[in-house]
């Protein structure tokens, strides 16, 4: 699979058993559909940060395709907090697009990781520093 952002191809990793396709060299991150709520686990606070995706219709930054049926992604805001932080959502549902850090900081926003496991995880993985993050 091709990366969206730098065309590169992505490599596999598996993070807490679900399988993520990861760009070395941007550093961004795929997930099929599913797999972030695999990766969240807590239904209920899983469901309420799903429900609050949604589409930037003022968004202007040129669309990015989905690396697996490369249609234009939509840009889905997340949450309410600020800074706003936007991720790429395939619009026939294959999957979401993560830049560099943008997943660390879904998990941050969402607190669905009270022990920072998957916190300490993605730090180690990807080099994420977790006291910026705290």
């Amino acid at each position: 699979m091709d990366c969206p952002v730098c065309a590169n191809a992505m490599i596999t990793l598996e993070l807490d058993e679900v399988e993520i396709d990861y760009c070395t060299d941007c550093g961004g991150i795929w997930l099929d559909a599913g797999e972030l709520e695999e990766l969240l686990g807590e239904a209920e606070k899983t469901a309420q940060l799903l429900a609050s995706f949604k589409a930037d219709p003022n968004n202007t930054e040129k669309p990015r395709k989905c690396p697996i049926c490369d249609k234009k992604m939509q840009k889905i805001i997340v949450g309410q907090s600020k800074p706003t932080l936007l991720i790429d959502k395939c619009a026939k549902g294959d999957g979401l697009w993560f830049d560099n850090g943008e997943l660390h900081d879904i998990f941050d926003r969402a607190q669905l990781d009270e022990n920072n496991q998957i916190q300490a995880l993605l730090a180690d993985m990807f080099g994420y520093d977790k006291k910026d993050h705290a």
